[in-house]
């Protein structure tokens, strides 16, 4: 069994270029535009051996506030980065709140319309 339950996840977008934007305002990273053949997304910050994922638009990908519930961590920047959503396209749909003993999150709704949760271990 691998060191993480997920491997890949792709966020749906309509609009690449606000999607890369909002997410790289909101992770305080960049998100990088990348190409294969015809296909272009967005790849989300990551390290060598960390899980991680990309913004993927296309016929098969539509966002949704309904669908799974992805969480992206921005430890110890919550308050920060829950602060750029709005300013960005996005909405806060839960503010920051305790989950036990896993930590902060806020659920959010980014530039595409997908729901998601910002996650911290620290307040």
């Amino acid at each position: 069994m691998s060191k993480n339950l997920l491997g890949w996840t792709d966020i749906p977008v309509t609009d690449l270029d606000r999607a890369v934007a909002f997410y790289s305002k909101v992770l305080a990273e960049p998100v990088t535009l990348q190409e294969m053949g015809e296909y272009k997304f967005g790849l989300l910050p990551h390290s060598a051996d960390g899980v991680s994922g990309c913004l993927a638009n296309g016929d098969d990908n539509k966002p949704s506030r309904t669908g799974p519930l992805i969480y992206l961590s921005v430890n110890g920047r919550l308050d920060d980065a829950v602060k750029v959503v709005g300013e960005n396209g996005g909405e806060v749909l839960k503010p920051k709140h305790q989950i036990g003993p896993y930590g902060y999150r806020a659920v959010v709704v980014d530039s595409e319309g997908n729901r998601i949760a910002l996650h911290s271990e620290t307040a």
